[in-house]
């Protein structure tokens, strides 16, 4: 039996071809729900149009938020690094504002520049491998982000505030809305939530600031409209961080037989990536989106490995939830910035 290549999500959300009319009526209930999510939508944005739900700025501290419309893999997270080291490097003072999805406690956290780690049940896992790949920034995870924006100012002096999944977040005002698109799969169906991915409808881009474009190797999805200015970026594979920790070359994999361990919405995307650095993905372990990893699990994910002589690979952000010492090699992935680096630093006030 060939390795799993997507996800039940992904099949859902993200169908290669045009449904059929037996797979529409078979999901016509979701309809329904997608319809009551959507008066949601539109009875939350005339309340916020007609100023009954207060949205609050925090003074002295520039508020950049990053997001999406559409659920899970749009590669959101190496945008928010690659922006966080990129203000870092410019002298500012950085806090990367979450709420830490997933995570086992609601309680508030400070961690980062030299301050101790959190466990990442109690972080979340994007926060902490933001932390990792960022130490000069400071990562504030809890459900109020306009505390924690508060808090970054006043407690920390911090000048540059990144709100991490912040598009739909309304109650922090911003300076920079920055919704990130990838282009394989563009909005997917186009459908809104739980039918499809979309968080809100395609017209919601007209709010935005500035369209992050994640470029796709093959042919591009269809795309909607936008008029506002788009930054074009290529998510690349950087190398490898071995089970001991060693940072190798890209060609480190080349040729070996591997089993593709993840928790992602999305996974056919990494499957892409290990194929295009010359891995052979002999057997895959999907799991759902930020998925806690058991000991039974990891054991026969082990087992199996050793069973075909494979190494275990992974993902930055699967990684951060599971064992130290657990033998897994993790693929490190990087930005590079395509067309647009100047309406990024004049949104990042670095222009």
């Amino acid at each position: 039996m060939p390795p799993a290549r997507t996800s039940l999500t992904e099949r859902l959300f993200y169908p290669p071809r045009a449904e059929s009319l037996a797979r529409q009526l078979l999901l016509s209930p979701l309809d329904l729900a997608s319809a009551c999510f959507a008066g949601g939508i539109w009875t939350r944005e005339r309340l916020l149009r007609r100023g009954w739900i207060a949205t609050e700025r925090v003074e002295g501290l520039r508020v950049v938020s990053v997001g999406n419309i559409n659920v899970g893999g749009s590669g959101k997270t190496p945008a928010v690094i690659w922006l966080a080291e990129r203000l870092s490097a410019a002298g500012r003072r950085v806090a990367v504002l979450s709420r830490g999805h997933g995570r086992a406690t609601r309680e508030p956290l400070l961690f980062g520049h030299q301050l101790p780690e959190p466990a990442s049940r109690d972080s979340g896992d994007e926060p902490l491998l933001i932390s990792r790949r960022c130490p000069a920034a400071f990562v504030l995870v809890g459900p109020d982000r306009l505390l924690l924006a508060q808090r970054s100012r006043e407690e920390l002096g911090v000048d540059v505030a990144l709100l991490d999944d912040g598009f739909q977040h309304r109650r922090l005002q911003r300076d920079v809305d920055i919704v990130v698109v990838d282009e394989a799969v563009g909005l997917g169906n186009g459908r809104l939530l739980p039918r499809g991915p979309l968080r809100e409808p395609a017209r919601a881009l007209e709010r935005a600031s500035l369209v992050w474009l994640k470029t796709a190797s093959g042919a591009p999805a269809k795309l909607p409209r936008w008029s506002c200015p788009t930054v074009r970026a290529r998510h690349v594979p950087l190398g490898w961080r071995a089970p001991d920790g060693a940072m190798l070359p890209l060609h480190a994999m080349a040729g070996q037989h591997v089993l593709a361990l993840a928790g992602l919405a999305r996974p056919s995307g990494f499957l892409s990536s290990l194929e295009q650095v010359g891995a052979e993905v002999a057997d895959t372990a999907l799991f759902a989106d930020h998925h806690a990893f058991s000991e039974g699990e990891l054991s026969e994910v082990a087992a199996r490995a050793k069973r075909g002589g494979w190494r275990i690979v992974t993902t930055e952000k699967d990684a951060v939830r599971l064992p130290p010492a657990f033998p897994v090699w993790t693929l490190r992935l990087g930005v590079e910035i395509l067309e647009g680096e100047r309406e990024l630093q004049a949104a990042l006030g670095l222009g």
